[in-house]
């Protein structure tokens, strides 16, 4: 009998550590969160390669790609006294809401990617959210600029969510008082996108900050062609300025128009505008007084180190001049380096919180700091164009 108790506690002793040591090993597995690198360290790309945002894609893909390419030629990301290599993981996500929450899935869960850069649409974005906060891998868009993208509805901030451009309210804002302080235009015509948040977001922001009259305000869809009837009827009104915020595909062709219908009154867009493309379709001696805002301009290479030698290597690389969203993404690859090196950790949750305290981050579109919900504070610039080609640029901090 006495051998017997003495077996059963014997066993019941074993089972209590057992259940013990499983203890430790779920609260071990529970702690240890999102994804971790290999051998290499695998970033992921969820960009438009195709669809109506297709050239901001390409555009961001080829900043991608030489960010990458540099790196991996210095030896790699240092992750604690060792170096690894990234591997790049593309995919496209066809300007698609749905596939861009469906290639943020495979991103995290097939490929295994610990941080990802895109995508470029505050839509497609907002899309990928769920599953990337699901998987605690961090994003970081180019290009995303709606004020509400690194946002909970409640308010609280999007923990795995950042982003490499300033939002929207900032960029409307910066736009009315360049109209006014600089143009010294007291009434002006607004033709918005509505197709979009964000047209609509940009429009309200400057509105809200604009102090003279709105004379106008008129509104277009995404893919229209003909604009001359909004234009005729400016052209009967005193207007000093038009606020066009939107894309190139479509300002390209207002711009085109207005000078046309002789509108000669100087054009004000966003960074929706900032490709040679706008003046490939509005004609160079069309785009002439012309501005728009941006988070680079391509004359700063002249007081930038960093501009400089990535302007220079995109030159190289790709035959042209590195347009705004080759610069975001090159900066966005870049950022998500910062944050490893600092937490010297590759770990998926440890990249987002070095991220959260990225500060003075000396990047190609200028210095970072990203604050409390994940938005970069940053300097904005207005460039000017004459005849198609870049002639003045301001600065506005």
């Amino acid at each position: 009998m006495k051998k017997w108790e003495k077996q059963t506690m014997k066993i019941a002793a074993l089972g209590a550590m057992a259940l013990t040591l499983a203890g430790c090993a779920t609260a071990k597995s529970s702690s240890s969160q999102g994804n971790n690198p290999g051998k290499t360290i695998k970033i992921g790309g969820n960009m438009e390669l195709s669809g109506s945002a297709a050239g901001y894609g390409e555009q961001q893909k080829q900043g991608i790609q030489l960010a990458v390419k540099k790196i991996n030629k210095s030896g790699g990301i240092k992750v604690g006294g060792t170096k690894k290599k990234i591997q790049l993981v593309i995919r496209d996500n066809k300007t698609s809401n749905t596939t861009a929450a469906s290639v943020a899935a495979q991103l995290v869960n097939n490929d295994k990617v610990v941080a990802v850069v895109g995508p470029a649409t505050t839509s497609a974005g907002t899309a990928a959210i769920p599953n990337m906060t699901k998987a605690a891998v961090p994003s970081v868009s180019p290009s995303a600029t709606d004020p509400d993208y690194t946002l909970q509805k409640s308010g609280k901030v999007q923990k795995y969510i950042f982003r490499a451009c300033y939002q929207n309210n900032f960029q409307g804002a910066t736009a009315a008082t360049f109209v006014t302080k600089n143009l010294k235009a007291k009434r002006v015509a607004i033709l918005t996108d509505n197709s979009s948040d964000y047209g609509t977001g940009l429009t309200k922001a400057f509105k809200k900050q604009y102090r003279g009259t709105v004379v106008s305000s008129q509104t277009f869809q995404e893919g229209d062609k003909d604009f001359n009837a909004i234009l005729t009827a400016l052209k009967h009104k005193k207007i000093d300025a038009i606020y066009a915020p939107g894309y190139y595909s479509e300002i390209g062709l207002i711009v085109k128009q207005a000078r046309q219908a002789g509108i000669k009154a100087p054009i004000v867009g966003s960074d929706g505008m900032a490709d040679a493309k706008l003046a490939q379709i509005a004609g160079k001696s069309n785009a002439t007084n012309v501005y728009y805002t941006t988070p680079f301009s391509t004359k700063a290479s002249a007081t930038n180190k960093v501009a400089s030698k990535f302007m220079s290597a995109y030159k190289a690389k790709y035959g042209s001049t590195a347009p705004t969203f080759s610069a975001l993404a090159y900066d966005s690859v870049y950022m998500i380096k910062a944050a490893i090196e600092k937490e010297g950790s590759a770990n998926s949750v440890k990249i987002a919180d070095g991220l959260a305290k990225l500060k003075n981050f000396k990047g190609v579109t200028g210095t970072t700091t990203i604050d409390k919900q994940h938005n970069p504070e940053k300097t904005i610039s207005i460039e000017q164009l004459t005849n198609g080609v870049v002639s003045k640029v301001y600065n506005v901090k």
